[in-house]
C-alpha cells in the first residue's frame, strides 16, 4: 500500500470531534482504496488548552516539525495531508504536502493574523466545501484546491433513524466552549424558553471544567465525548439541530442533522451555504430565537428533503469517491 502521512495536532487525535472525525473516516476509506494513511502528530504537548496564552493554535506547532520529519522518514512517506496550517513548511521537506484545513484565517478564528504567514505559502489544498475554495481563490491566489466533503456515516444514519423517537420540544447544539461558538446563546435560548428541552453536546472532556463557569438552566443538558453511535441516537431525539457559529470550515453536525431529517437552524453566513434544503432555516441572533420557536412548532417531525439533500452531497460515498478521484491524480 502506498502510505500518506496525515499530520494533525496530538489533541486533535485525542477528542472526539472533527478532526478526529475525519482522520479516522479518511483512515478507514482510504485503506479501501490501497492506500494506508498513517497518523503522525508532534509527540511533545505544548498546551492541553488550544487557547492557553502564549500556545494558541499555530504558534505551538512551530517548535514540533523535528519529531514530525522523524516519524516521517521512520515510514518513508513522501505524501502528506496536513491539516494544521503551522505545518506549511513541510513542503521545504515533502514536495508533496497538501493542507486540509481545520482552521482558516478569517476574521471571526480567534488567532486568524497569526495563520496569515503560513498560508501565503500554500500552493495546494482540499476542503470541505465550495466557499472554502473561493475563499482559497480570492485571498491568496491559490488555483490548486479540490473540493471533497467530510461524508458522514450512512450506516449511522440509517441505523439510528427513527421518527417516532423525536422529542418535539428538544433543541440540538454541538459544539465547544469557545468564543466563535458562542455557547452562551443556547443557555440564553433555554432561560427565556423554559419549555424547550436544550441539548449540548461538546466534543472533549476538558469541556466538563470550562462549562462550569456558566449558570447552566435546568432544561439545559450537557454532553460531553459522546461515540459516534451515541451522537446520531441524540441527533435522532431532537427535533430542531441550531449552530450559532461565527464561521465554520467543517460544519460536519450541520450534514449530520441534515442527514438525520432535523429541521436545522443555522447562521446566515455563507460559509454554510452547503447546508441548503427545504427546511433550513438561516439568522442571526436578531432572529435565531424566533426561527428557534417556529422550527419546533411546525408540523413536521422530520423533513425528507433535508435526508435527501444530505445523502446525496455529503454522504460516506460522496467522500469515497472524491479521494478515489484526489489519489489517482496526487499520487
Amino acid at each position: 500500500m502506498t502510505k500518506v502521512g496525515l499530520v494533525m495536532r496530538k489533541i486533535q487525535f485525542a477528542e472526539a470531534q472533527g478532526p478526529r472525525i475525519y482522520a479516522e473516516r479518511l483512515q478507514a476509506l482510504s485503506r479501501e482504496l490501497g492506500v494506508e494513511i498513517v497518523f503522525v502528530a508532534p509527540d511533545r504537548h505544548v498546551s492541553g488548552y488550544d487557547q492557553a496564552p502564549g500556545y494558541e493554535y499555530e504558534k505551538g506547532d512551530l517548535v514540533n516539525y523535528d519529531l514530525v520529519l522523524e516519524q516521517l522518514d521512520r515510514e518513508r512517506i513522501e505524501h502528506v495531508i496536513y491539516t494544521v496550517s503551522g505545518f506549511t513548511f513541510l513542503k521545504m521537506f515533502r514536495d508533496k504536502a497538501v493542507l486540509f484545513p481545520h482552521s482558516y484565517p478569517h476574521p471571526d478564528l480567534t488567532g486568524y493574523e497569526m495563520m496569515k504567514p503560513f498560508y501565503s505559502i500554500v500552493d495546494k489544498a482540499v476542503v470541505h466545501t465550495d466557499y472554502l475554495k473561493g475563499l482559497f481563490r480570492a485571498d491568496w491566489g491559490v488555483t490548486d484546491v479540490d473540493v471533497i466533503p467530510i461524508g458522514f456515516e450512512e450506516e449511522l444514519a440509517e441505523r439510528h433513524y427513527d421518527p417516532s423517537q423525536v422529542v418535539e420540544n428538544r433543541i440540538l447544539w454541538i459544539g465547544r466552549d469557545e468564543p466563535n461558538r458562542r455557547p452562551d446563546l443556547p443557555l440564553e435560548y433555554a432561560r427565556r424558553n423554559p419549555d424547550k428541552d436544550v441539548v449540548m453536546a461538546m466534543g472533549g472532556l476538558r469541556y466538563r471544567e470550562s462549562m462550569k463557569r456558566y449558570d447552566i438552566p435546568s432544561n439545559v443538558t450537557l454532553k460531553f465525548a459522546l461515540s459516534r453511535d451515541e451522537v446520531f441516537e441524540l441527533m435522532n431525539s431532537a427535533k430542531v439541530y441550531w449552530s450559532s457559529s461565527r464561521f465554520d470550515t467543517f460544519s460536519m453536525p450541520l450534514a449530520e442533522a441534515m442527514a438525520m431529517g432535523k429541521l436545522v437552524v443555522k447562521p446566515e453566513h455563507p460559509c454554510y451555504g452547503h447546508i441548503a434544503s427545504t427546511h433550513t432555516f438561516a439568522g442571526s441572533e436578531s432572529n435565531w430565537f424566533e426561527l428557534l420557536n417556529m422550527a419546533a412548532a411546525h408540523p413536521r417531525r422530520v423533513s425528507e428533503d433535508n435526508r435527501d439533500q444530505a445523502f446525496s452531497r455529503f454522504g460516506g460515498r460522496v467522500m469515497k469517491a472524491g479521494y478515489e478521484k484526489f489519489y489517482s491524480g496526487w499520487l
